[in-house]
């Protein structure tokens, strides 16, 4: 997913995206406030089907 993509699911959710932040922490910021774990990047397998799992394990 794009960073341009990314900020408009982070304004929806009234995550800060402003430009400078990574976009890891960015979508770490959105799992939080969807009431996950901020996870993104941290595993190397996942059972969890979000929408980030493509990005999230992609090597």
């Amino acid at each position: 997913m794009k960073m341009q993509d990314v900020r408009v699911i982070a304004k929806k959710w009234g995550v800060d995206a402003r430009i400078g932040r990574s976009k890891k922490d960015v979508i770490r910021d959105i799992q939080i406030k969807e009431g996950y774990t901020p996870c993104f990047q941290t595993r190397t397998e996942c059972d969890e089907d979000c929408l980030w799992k493509p990005d999230c394990l992609k090597k």
